[in-house]
């Protein structure tokens, strides 16, 4: 058997899962726990599928403290459904179907696109020159009427991150955390809903998690599909439909393992150190790499950078990331909608593997 080459994914998603988690889903793939058969050929109703999604929500419940009054939900359609879910769920909550949106990236600005199709919406700040900073809170014009206000957390493709839980006068809150979903701890209690594709922190491609209040239950407009309902679907456990059996198995092997390695409280203090470590070599630099982000908006998830001045040289970050892959580091190359680099350190990326990254920057910054 060849050996499998060891490569370091520092992809913003799908993304890297810990080693572990792979080897479990590897030695259970035809045979889940004895049974004889893959989860992957295992029907939804099953007793055995019962107990892998009540384990994964309650993991959940547990990892975050989800109050009682929440449903948590484990649906298709990634992040880019729920643009459409929101407002289809909760536009209704008040007669004149407005909402409010926090647009600070690509993500937030597709949502507040989407939520254009069922309500009016409002950016309730000035326009942005570009998506290098969280707005200035004073800055923002809440709309009292707004059904809800809607923020992304974590913008992956421009790497700003909220340091704050956004203060909306007693609006309904919803966010996206996609990105940052579980990387440190969050109080579930000040958002109306939160969703998180799988993808990034706990898990493969396939499932999203939606948590929601259960007093935003039952506002759907008639034109909002079935599978989108978020009351329809709390009402039958997630099951109202096939779910995606195979991505829920795997996000409960991540949010085991999450918790066996401190929970989100341990995955904050590592967040914080491996990201420290990478914006301490761009500041240090002399200008030779540059993050547009201002400071106190940096993401510790996704990291982007330019090498060589502002706008990048094309040369020198072609033989970056050239002579990362040749190391094994892959999926470093920026979104291509901004260019450069992107380093994304998830929790499954270790602080050992920042380190090699941090030591060929360096390297690399002395040679050029």
């Amino acid at each position: 058997m060849e050996t499998r080459r060891q490569v370091i994914n520092f992809g913003a998603g799908p993304a890297k899962i810990p080693p572990s988690v792979m080897l479990e889903a590897q030695k259970e793939l035809v045979d889940y726990s004895g049974l004889g058969f893959s989860v992957l050929e295992m029907s939804h109703r099953s007793s055995e599928f019962s107990k892998i999604i009540n384990r994964a929500e309650n993991l959940l419940r547990d990892l975050l403290n989800i109050p009682e009054n929440y449903k948590v939900l484990l649906l298709q359609g990634g992040g880019t459904g729920q643009f459409s879910a929101i407002p289809l769920n909760l536009i209704g909550l008040k007669e004149g179907r407005c909402a409010d949106y926090i647009v600070t990236g690509a993500w937030s600005a597709k949502a507040a696109k989407e939520a254009e199709k069922y309500a009016k919406v409002s950016i309730v700040h000035p326009k942005l020159a570009s998506y290098t900073q969280i707005p200035d809170p004073s800055s923002w014009h809440l709309n009292p009427e707004a059904s809800y206000v809607y923020y992304c957390a974590n913008e992956t493709v421009h790497g700003v991150e909220f340091d704050l839980v956004p203060d909306v006068k007693g609006a309904v809150l919803v966010c996206d955390m996609s990105s940052n979903f579980l990387s440190k701890p969050v109080d579930v209690s000040k958002f109306g809903v939160i969703f998180a594709g799988a993808q990034k922190n706990i898990g493969c491609a396939g499932v999203t998690v939606v948590i929601v209040r259960e007093d935003l239950l039952g506002f759907a407009l008639k034109a909002c599909p079935a599978v989108l309902d978020y009351k329809i679907q709390a009402g039958n456990g997630s099951l109202y439909n096939t779910p995606p059996c195979f991505s829920i198995y795997i996000m409960e092997l991540v949010l085991d393992w999450i918790k066996n390695n401190g929970g989100s409280t341990s995955m904050e203090k590592l967040s914080l150190m491996k990201s420290q470590m990478i914006y301490d070599i761009i500041d240090e630099s002399h200008g030779f790499y540059v993050c547009p982000v201002e400071i106190k908006s940096r993401s510790k998830m996704n990291i982007p950078f330019r090498i060589g001045n502002a706008k990048g040289d094309d040369i020198l970050e072609k033989k970056f990331l050239d002579k990362a892959a040749e190391l094994g580091m892959i999926s470093l190359k920026g979104h291509r909608s901004v260019g450069g680099i992107r380093a994304s350190l998830y929790n499954a990326v270790t602080v050992e593997e920042v380190q090699k990254l941090s030591t060929f920057m360096r390297n690399f910054l002395q040679m050029h």
